[in-house]
């Protein structure tokens, strides 16, 4: 390469690299140090210890060590729920929402009649804000005016259904809406892998003797092993930094907490204890890292024994 095509690549890898440096792992890797501190967010960090017995504002700054994560677990009520529901979550996404894309994209791959109008309007909801998709479902689940309540003649003040305002049901109510988001993304996304598979691969299973369901399993779904990566990834990523739909509904709380509000609410809000939130932040990534890794590792796994 001459001079000028090294400074070209230079520059095409060096601006993206320092960008993610600067954006992501410097955040993150902050973000684990905070975790060790006791810190409001004012003035300096030292590495002093903190000393027990005395007042928060004259420790503050100081190494706290693992305390942040012992207080999180044994003393913060909020903690546990927010970890059961974030499972949840991502169980929901994983086992419906992913499922549900994918139908959706075989479906739309073997150019059914309307095969464009179906994409478009299964795909709406994703160039949607999740704040607007919190506030179109809250008219769907309003407890004297919605639309369930009304078809189902439940939406007297005597026996109407609190969709929202009910523990034991805001939550799946709320995950009603983040799936119906959800499947549209990952409909696009398969509907991608679909189109890049080798047709010859399908005219040679049809040869072979094999059904749609066989050709699909055995053929076409093995091939889009990279795109099955990026959707797991994604998958993940959307089910764990969930914030927006459970902030519209009720400040995620009564039901709806989840790790992302709380690190929300005691980094910006008015505790304002960033260790202690930086704490819960390392909690909900460390969360995200493991189904990740078990993925790849089991991919890369069998990559490598085929």
């Amino acid at each position: 390469m001459t001079t000028r095509d090294r400074i070209m690549v230079a520059v095409l890898l060096g601006v993206p690299l320092l960008l993610d440096l600067a954006f992501v792992w410097f955040p993150a890797i902050g973000t684990v140090a905070l975790s060790f501190f006791k810190w409001n967010g004012v003035g300096s960090l030292h590495t002093h210890s903190c000393k027990p017995n005395m007042p928060s504002i004259l420790n503050n700054g100081c190494v706290y060590g693992v305390q942040n994560y012992h207080q999180a677990a044994t003393i913060y009520p909020e903690f546990w729920p927010a970890v059961r529901h974030n499972l949840i979550w991502l169980a929901v996404f994983v086992v419906i929402a992913t499922p549900l894309g994918m139908l959706f994209a075989v479906v739309i791959d073997r150019g059914i009649r309307g095969s464009r109008m179906y994409q478009s309007i299964l795909f709406l909801p994703v160039m949607l804000s999740l704040a607007l998709v919190g506030i179109i479902w809250e008219f769907v689940y309003s407890q004297n005016y919605g639309l369930i309540n009304t078809v189902i003649h439940r939406n007297g003040d005597s026996n109407a259904i609190d969709w929202l305002g009910n523990p034991h049901l805001n939550l799946w109510a709320v995950l009603v809406e983040a799936t119906w988001r959800q499947s549209g993304y990952v409909m696009v996304l398969y509907l991608a892998g679909l189109k890049a598979v080798d047709p010859s691969l399908r005219e040679a299973a049809l040869v072979d003797g094999a059904n749609a369901w066989q050709t699909f399993w055995r053929v076409v779904f093995p091939v889009m092993r990279p795109i099955n990566i990026v959707i797991m990834v994604v998958t993940v990523i959307e089910s764990l930094r969930a914030f927006d739909l459970v902030y519209i509904t009720n400040k995620g709380i009564n039901g709806l907490e989840l790790l992302s509000v709380l690190v929300t609410s005691n980094i910006v809000g008015e505790t304002q204890r960033v260790g202690f939130g930086s704490a819960l932040g390392v909690v909900l990534l460390a969360i995200s890292l493991v189904p990740i890794c078990i993925f790849l590792y089991q991919s890369f796994r069998r990559e490598e024994t085929q």
